[in-house]
């Protein structure tokens, strides 16, 4: 960073007066502070990294306070970069503005091998950090594991399940899975049954294997209870508020046995609760029935969450999520996407691939093509109905797919097609609000998801607007109705 970017950065900062994703501030007007490890450690754990700016003080109003000595400032930040692991490289920039000194430090975002960085003196348990919004916060266990499993490319489908024998599978679906090995994959023809299950890792260290388990046996939740699908429908747009009858769940079921069972059980389920209604098709002039969502989009979205889930130690106590509302399908799958793939890339790029053995045997079965075409075909499913896009969110741990089943906002320029949800929370936008008090108004537990899903879409329907248009992330930022 150059003298006069950092000046203009001074000077962005005096506007919006806030921190971001990317940019932390601190004091410093009478020494370095003592604990930058939690943001050091953040910065470097996202793609973006971030930048460290010295010599403004947020808890007094944003003041350009200046910093102490810049060069011994400079020494302080490179001493604690050293501490952390692996070691941090900074690019550090000071510029003077107003007879005052201010040092900025560039961190820069750490190769996803090497993650997670953290700070030695506490361990990588305890020292690893991850930036939400504005804050840094502490790693789960969970996605400190994350790093390291993609890094050592743990293969969780294929751990040993001990407490699991031939006995518990069912022969006769993994007979029909070897002759389907033996007529695509010639080199295994002439091999002995017992040579293929350890080759194609049926078993390993003479124990089943949790793949097999998975897809072959009578009832999997015996060695893995949580490995299901537990599947609601709600009566509200929220969950915990009740039907008209003081009901909970219009309907509520636990969807157990083999992943090819639970696929079919999970659509089953969806295509029993959707509504159907009759459309004109403007193309061929006839009635046609239609369901809330296409069953392509909903077939893939089950299918993918059964096949990318984490199937690790970690997550094996927490089941798949099918939660149906008036007005949209959540799916919850434990475990965030995998590897090096952002959600925006998702359909656009090959991504790494957590459960490679499940993934084939799921292809040698005729479930799954592994063509990486699961989003694209949920997008254009969607699209081809008329519905909103689908919306994709990678929530510390949990990857999410929402299905909408109302129109696509581009095909909809009035407000008559908007659910009551969406009504509601546009007389509530009639005041200008922040982002908590949106979370808030909708019961969700996080800011991020409650942006994605709900105000971001607004934004670009028209229907909501910035009251600070030019500075949309800061944090006095308030969304209100548009006029239009």
């Amino acid at each position: 960073m150059t003298k006069d970017e950092l000046i203009e950065l001074l000077k962005d900062i005096q506007k919006s007066k806030c921190e971001t994703q990317t940019l932390e501030l601190k004091a410093a007007a009478s020494g370095c502070p003592k604990r930058l490890y939690d943001t050091l450690s953040s910065f470097s754990n996202q793609d973006d990294g971030g930048i460290i700016v010295f010599g403004v003080d947020e808890e007094d109003h944003f003041r350009e306070c200046g910093v102490y000595d810049p060069q011994d400032l400079q020494k302080k930040i490179n001493e604690q970069c050293l501490q952390m692991e692996p070691p941090i490289r900074p690019l550090c920039s000071v510029a003077e503005k107003n007879g005052k000194y201010f040092v900025s430090a560039e961190i820069p975002g750490i190769d996803l091998a090497e993650r997670p960085c953290f700070y030695q003196g506490r361990g990588r348990l305890k020292g690893s950090f991850v930036r939400v919004g504005d804050s840094d916060e502490p790693m789960t266990e969970y996605e400190i594991y994350s790093y390291e499993a993609f890094r050592k490319k743990y293969q969780d489908d294929v751990r040993p399940v001990q407490r699991a024998s031939m006995a518990a599978l069912d022969q006769e679906q993994l007979d029909h899975y070897i002759s389907l090995l033996k007529r695509e994959k010639q080199n295994l023809s002439a091999i002995p049954d017992e040579t293929i299950y350890e080759l194609m890792s049926i078993t390993r260290e003479n124990c089943v294997t949790l793949s097999s388990v998975m897809l072959f046996c009578r009832y999997p939740q015996a060695f893995f209870p949580q490995l299901c699908i537990t599947a609601v429908v709600l009566p509200r747009e929220e969950i915990g508020e009740l039907g008209t009858a003081g009901e909970r769940f219009a309907d509520n079921r636990r969807i157990e046995g083999s992943i090819p069972e639970m696929l079919d059980q999970a659509i089953e389920f969806v295509r029993r609760n959707m509504r159907t209604k009759t459309i004109i098709n403007p193309n061929s002039g006839k009635r046609e029935d239609r369901s809330d969502y296409p069953i392509t989009a909903v077939r893939e979205a089950i299918l993918n969450t059964l096949a990318h889930r984490d199937y690790s130690i970690h997550t094996e106590g927490m089941p798949i999520q099918i939660l149906m509302y008036p007005d949209r399908l959540v799916i919850r799958n434990p475990g965030g996407i995998y590897g090096r793939i952002r959600v925006d890339q998702l359909g656009k790029m090959q991504p790494d691939t957590r459960n490679p053995v499940l993934i084939t045997a799921l292809e040698v079965l005729g479930l799954a093509e592994n063509r990486y075409s699961g989003i694209p075909t949920i997008r254009r499913a969607m699209e081809e109905y008329g519905l909103k896009e689908p919306v994709f969110a990678d929530e510390r741990g949990t990857f999410t797919v929402t299905l909408y089943n109302t129109a696509d906002a581009g095909k909809n320029t009035g407000h008559g097609n908007l659910s009551e949800q969406e009504k509601e929370l546009l007389a509530f936008l009639t005041v200008p609000r922040s982002r908590q008090e949106i979370t808030e108004y909708l019961g969700i537990g996080t800011v991020s998801y409650a942006m994605q899903v709900y105000i971001n879409p607004m934004i670009e329907e028209g229907l909501v607007k910035y009251t600070i248009p030019e500075k949309p992330r800061s944090r006095k930022q308030r969304f209100v109705r548009s006029s239009v």
